[in-house]
């Protein structure tokens, strides 16, 4: 099996573009000296125009405002601190000439982009990389992105995003690491020591970490509603992943589009300076979302842009984000004496700062060359490939379908997803290139070249209300069939099916429909994929189900009927000769689910941190919350299977009680009981019974991905200390480590059965 190698995230972490060296954190001391002498320097007027971020496209956007002033003469003006979607390094050197040599004070232009999950080459999606239950991946893909963009001049990227994700039908759910916030808290860390380096071998590159904060618990999961969550709730589950994201030195914070307790979170006191600044100690500077200073005034929070910028000002958002609301209103507010120069200062300061950190002063400019985007492609091409193998998560295997042999003599690849390498990119993927990238049946013909491999699409799918964003960025929305086309198009499909050997079904999603302004109200599968899938099933043939999509779907009908189901999502670049590695086991599936999978829409919420009911899902007593559909889910949190089996056993704690400071170490043994050398999930789960508060019926608190030969064994141990036993409690208002008994489970997903217990005393 192909792995990430250590030698490759060294590698990665030591780039330094013009040779730059850093200290590592949002800013040093010398940077914000520096940033303090310039700050002397500059007028009312320099200084707001450090604090305006306007869009930068090439052609007008339907149904955006044109501004009737040329990019190159705001610029010229001082009214351009940073642009945003601009990626062309001729254009980038060109703007960036004109800030240092026709400006009065030659402060150079900060160029930020959507840098998801690649930029020349597409790693996986963050939520696949999280269903790898691999940090060291997240921060060697984030790495990798970093190399790519800073070559064409970009020096900030707005990822990771770091929003809990526990509704599905939610768009953004693509971009994070899913329900719990251990394990988002895990890959934020390793993103944005991927994107900024480590101590000791940083690089000039900054990460954001967004939507700052409660985005992903959008009502009904509808993106940009309201969000209602508890003081409780938000330090528990939301926060964690951002506290970690600051504690790893992220450079800045993105404020969300959202309402929080009906106060939009781009005017939030209370989220951006008591929470943020106050609370976790962020000393970076805070953008905005689009257009969301201005947007104060259309959720009824502010009066009028005036008062809007007024309020962005006084929550702590440091840059405007594509609304002009600073540029066209501060220095009335300064001028007014509602606005002090001390506080224009303060939101002016770590914006220059953070300039002197990246050492644009010094290296302005892009380096990239007509070749340098496929010398990026053949760099990082193997690393990707290895990457989306490891985020596949095998759902069913019954029988042993997977994986497939190699003499095999036909193979039907059959479904909307098996020929597009686009779409293998997954959402977020914008300036990748379709041609780049690798279908699932070009993978497939690739890697059995002596069978015959076929296509064919069978439906067609399509959003029923495509959103801006489903052209803004050059997609090209496919003609709808005809009925007699259709009809012909599923016929085509069932014809190949009868005739071969094997059906792999790849199913889903089209990556636009995983995106932000991409909600859905069901999880079933998009237009007649059901329909083939069961018409497929009745042949008798086996059949393989590759699911292609970044939330969970629908799989009632398939768990129950189709043998072999593997989770893909959208592998990036690589995606289908990973997949192809998979299917024949060259690379063994090793991914874990990092959400639990409802069994339909109706059940949402469904997560596994669920606080106890007073009749427990495990009493005799108990009786479904639902007549038609069982509470549980249909796959658990952290599920995953493999082409080998594995025993966990012999769990062990280093003491059976602990003061309250104190700590327990938890060891149990893992072996690979199967064939074939494969890797392992070990999760750690705890539980504390009782306290001021009511504790999730399960937490995890650690977790290690193990490779292991067949018949190799290994011991694994956790630290279940102050840090994994400390919680915010509503009844005490603040941060409390308690006396109480503790479960502890360690197992393959949050179903885990290896149990004991320790009690903490006072």
């Amino acid at each position: 099996m192909r792995r990430i190698s250590v030698c490759l995230i060294a590698a990665m972490s030591g780039v330094l573009f013009g040779g730059t060296a850093l200290a590592q954190g949002p800013t040093s001391a010398k940077d914000n000296e520096r940033a303090n002498a310039l700050l002397k320097q500059m007028t009312t007027e320099e200084k707001v125009g450090q604090l305006n971020q306007p869009f930068f496209f090439p052609v007008p956007v339907p149904g955006m405002k044109t501004d009737t002033v040329s990019y190159e003469d705001r610029v010229r003006r001082g009214e351009v601190g940073s642009f945003l979607f601009l990626t062309d390094p001729k254009k980038i050197n060109e703007l960036q000439k004109i800030a240092l040599t026709e400006t009065r004070l030659h402060i150079p232009i900060l160029f930020g982009f959507d840098v998801i999950h690649g930029f020349d080459t597409e790693w996986p999606v963050p939520i696949a990389t999280a269903a790898s239950w691999d940090p060291a991946q997240a921060e060697a893909g984030q790495a990798m992105a970093a190399e790519e963009a800073g070559h064409a001049g970009l020096r900030w990227s707005f990822a990771p995003m770091l929003d809990i994700a526990r509704d599905p039908r939610w768009g953004r759910i693509s971009e994070g690491a899913g329900e719990d916030p251990y394990l988002g808290a895990a890959m934020a860390r390793a993103q944005v020591f991927g994107f900024q380096g480590r101590p000791g071998s940083p690089r000039p590159f900054m990460a954001t970490i967004k939507h700052f904060a409660g985005y992903g618990a959008a009502e009904g999961g509808r993106d940009y509603d309201a969000a209602y969550i508890s003081e409780e709730e938000l330090q528990n589950v939301y926060l964690p992943p951002f506290r970690a994201g600051v504690e790893a030195g992220a450079g800045t914070v993105m404020s969300a589009y959202m309402d929080l307790n009906d106060v939009p979170a781009a005017g939030n006191i209370h989220l951006l300076h008591d929470l943020l600044r106050e609370q976790m100690g962020f000393k970076g500077f805070v953008v905005s979302d689009a257009f969301a200073v201005g947007s104060l005034v259309t959720q009824g929070f502010a009066k009028d842009r005036l008062d809007a910028a007024g309020r962005g000002a006084a929550a702590g958002v440091n840059m405007d984000m594509g609304s002009g609301t600073y540029l066209e209103n501060l220095k009335k507010l300064v001028d007014a004496g509602k606005v002090s120069q001390a506080q224009l200062d303060e939101l002016v300061r770590p914006i220059l700062a953070a300039k002197y950190h990246l050492g644009l002063f010094e290296h302005p400019y892009a380096d990239a060359t007509d070749g340098t985007h496929v010398e990026m492609l053949a760099k990082h091409r193997a690393a990707e490939r290895t990457a989306a193998a490891r985020t596949a998560v095998l759902l069913r295997n019954e029988g042993g379908v997977l994986p497939l042999s190699k003499s095999v003599k036909k193979v039907a690849v059959i479904g909307p997803l098996g020929n597009s390498g686009a779409d293998m990119n997954g959402p977020w993927s914008l300036t990748a290139k379709g041609e780049d990238s690798v279908s699932v049946y070009a993978g497939i013909k690739a890697k059995l070249q002596s069978a015959d491999v076929e296509f064919a699409e069978g439906v067609q799918i399509a959003k029923a209300f495509p959103s801006s964003f489903d052209g803004l960025f050059g997609a090209k929305l496919e003609t709808p069939w005809s009925g007699d086309e259709a009809a012909s198009e599923m016929k085509k499909a069932l014809d190949l099916a009868s005739s071969s050997d094997v059906v792999v079904m790849t199913l889903g999603e089209l990556a636009g429909m995983d995106f932000e302004y991409s909600s859905r109200s069901s999880l079933m599968l998009p237009g007649k994929q059901q329909e083939l899938l069961e018409k497929i099933q009745a042949m008798g043939k086996p059949v393989v189900l590759l699911l292609f999509s970044t939330r969970p779907l629908d799989l009632q009908w398939a768990s129950e009927h189709i043998p072999a189901i593997m989770d893909c999502y959208f592998g990036g670049t690589e995606a289908g000769n990973a997949v192809a590695d998979l299917l024949v086991g060259d690379a063994v599936p090793g991914g874990k689910l990092p959400v639990s999978w409802p069994r339909a829409a109706g059940q949402i919420p469904v997560y596994y941190a669920h606080t106890e009911s007073h009749k427990p899902y495990d009493s005799k007593e108990f009786t479904s919350r639902y007549w038609d559909v069982e509470t549980s889910p249909l796959y658990p949190f952290g599920y995953g299977l493999s082409y080998s089996t594995f025993t966990i056993s012999d769990l062990k704690l280093s003491a059976k009680s602990s003061p309250v400071n104190g700590a327990i170490k938890a060891t149990a043994m893992i072996t690979n009981t199967g064939a074939v050398a494969a890797d392992e999930v070990v999760q750690l789960y705890i539980h504390q019974k009782y306290g001021s508060a009511s504790r999730p019926v399960r937490e995890l608190k650690g977790f290690e991905r193990v490779t292991l030969k067949p018949g190799e064994k290994r011991e694994v141990t956790f630290t279940i200390g102050h840090d994994e036993r400390n919680y915010w409690s509503a009844a005490k208002n603040g941060w409390v480590v308690e006396p109480s008994e503790f479960d502890v489970w360690v197992g393959d997903s949050s179903a885990a059965t290896l149990h004991d217990s320790f009690i903490v005393a006072e």
